[in-house]
């Protein structure tokens, strides 16, 4: 047999193929370990410091320069995205001398004109938008007919612009001193010092980054709510968890506040506990009401927006699911963990918001949050139609000479319903974040209504508790 002399060539071939393939390998997994090291690196130090921050560090935009991504998102929170029961939508106009806004959001007073019927007497009925995102909360309270046509208080910054520095600087380095200051002034004495809307130092430390309360209000609101539930003394920098803050720093103006005594004071309504019960029991106490209804001259209630505490009766915070769990779900860039500052609504980020915890698809994720606000859309319709009937028919008693007693009755149940009614609609969830509680309230303001249409016919209902 003659030898096979490609034999040594081949064999010559497969060792310096052995020996480039293990070339590549040996780069490919030194790379490997870089990334690996690198990433590691990263993620010991999730960020390097450009600039450095303080607490006098207002605007974001500086901020930003350390955190590239959490701003980049913030910034974000300028777009305008709808929901099928919520979001807003961008609507052009022409900018005026007294508003320079070329783009607003939908008008909810002519979506709904029943909300003029409501508020009937009341600044909100000549001027109410579907709330737009972060980037826009000062600039549509500045420039919203509530506060150009009416006289307002500085109080109304609290929630709309960052105000921490602003309230130390008016109480010389006393948060609490500067925060009374503030509500005495007039909005627009306050809103001339106001350089951006809520930012970054409002809620986190500069040195450490932690989650911290800048807002007096909360501070004073949750120590009183601690304590109605047997927990004395709570301080919530000092004895809140992490998760808590999660949830507590959304707290400090997505909730239903008043405005007390002359002085203004923001105050929050949750002496009892934080059922909007728990808060009608407390203005009954203290005898507040927020306008006199121009038809029915019931002395009424104006819910503001009590996302914090409709949250606290839903599943999810029995869960210990905090608000930013859903609304600034954590994402990866590189080997960061970062918390998404967009602040918008989970349905729009299905995603990392609810597949997170919800081993379903979008689609039906998406379909049951929607038949969820569905219901809620019907119940509240159901409710607020009967509101309107009620109004008309404490206006047309109030002219054909119905007792003083019974007109009285029917507008102490007027001012029930109308604050439920209100509290729900206000609270921009639409039914989500406690589905059941929500549809409660609803009934409970339905049959209100019923005994305030009662009263009027001479049928002067028992009282019930809660009633004053």
């Amino acid at each position: 047999m003659k030898p096979n002399k490609a034999t040594p060539r081949r064999r010559k071939l497969v060792l310096l193929s052995a020996v480039v393939l293990s070339a590549f390998a040996t780069v490919g997994l030194t790379a490997f370990l870089v990334n690996i090291f690198e990433r590691k690196q990263e993620a010991h130090t999730p960020y390097y410091p450009v600039v450095e921050l303080d607490d006098n560090t207002t605007d974001p935009a500086v901020w930003g320069r350390n955190f590239p991504l959490q701003y980049d998102s913030y910034k974000r929170t300028s777009e305008q995205q709808k929901t099928r029961y919520g979001g807003s939508e961008a609507v052009r106009r022409s900018p005026t001398q007294v508003d320079p806004r070329t783009v607003v959001s939908q008008d909810k007073l002519k979506e709904d004109p029943r909300l003029v019927k409501m508020w009937a007497g009341y600044p909100f009925a000549t001027d109410f938008r579907e709330e737009r995102g972060h980037a826009y909360m000062l600039e549509d309270q500045k420039y919203t007919k509530r506060v150009l046509d009416f006289k307002q208080p500085g109080t109304c910054l609290n929630c709309h612009a960052s105000t921490y520095v602003l309230m130390k600087n008016l109480g010389d380095g006393d948060l609490f001193k500067g925060f009374d200051k503030m509500n005495q002034m007039t909005y627009h004495d306050a809103s001339a010092l106001a350089e951006h809307p809520v930012a970054c130092i409002d809620c986190h430390d500069p040195k450490t980054m932690k989650l911290r309360i800048t807002r007096p209000a909360f501070m004073e609101g949750i120590k009183a709510y601690k304590a109605s539930i047997g927990v004395k003394d709570f301080d919530v920098n000092r004895d809140a968890t992490a998760q808590e803050m999660r949830s507590y720093v959304c707290g400090q103006c997505h909730v239903e506040y008043y405005f007390k005594g002359a002085e203004k004071r923001l105050t929050f309504p949750w002496q009892n506990g934080l059922k909007v019960d728990d808060a009608l029991a407390y203005y009954d106490k203290v005898g507040h009401s927020d306008f006199v209804h121009k038809e029915s001259g019931a002395k009424v209630l104006k819910a503001q927006h009590p996302e914090f505490e409709m949250y606290n009766q839903g599943v999810h915070a029995k869960a210990g699911v905090s608000c930013a769990d859903c609304h600034m779900p954590y994402k990866r860039e590189g080997a960061a963990k970062v918390s998404d500052h967009q602040l918008r609504s989970p349905l729009l980020n299905i995603n990392r918001s609810c597949q997170t915890c919800h081993r379903a698809s979008e689609e039906e994720l998406k379909g049951r949050v929607e038949e969820i606000q569905g219901r809620y859309v019907h119940s509240r319709d159901v409710a607020f139609n009967a509101l309107v009937e009620l109004i008309d028919d404490i206006a047309a008693a109030q002219k054909n000479g119905t007792p003083e007693a019974n007109l009285n009755a029917a507008r102490e149940f007027q001012r029930k319903a109308q604050f439920f009614i209100d509290y729900v609609e206000a609270e921009n969830s639409s039914g989500f974040h406690a589905p059941g509680e929500t549809l409660r309230v609803l009934n409970d303001a339905t049959n209100y209504i019923r005994q305030g249409q009662l009263a009027l016919r001479g049928v002067m209902p028992p009282q019930l508790p809660g009633t004053r």
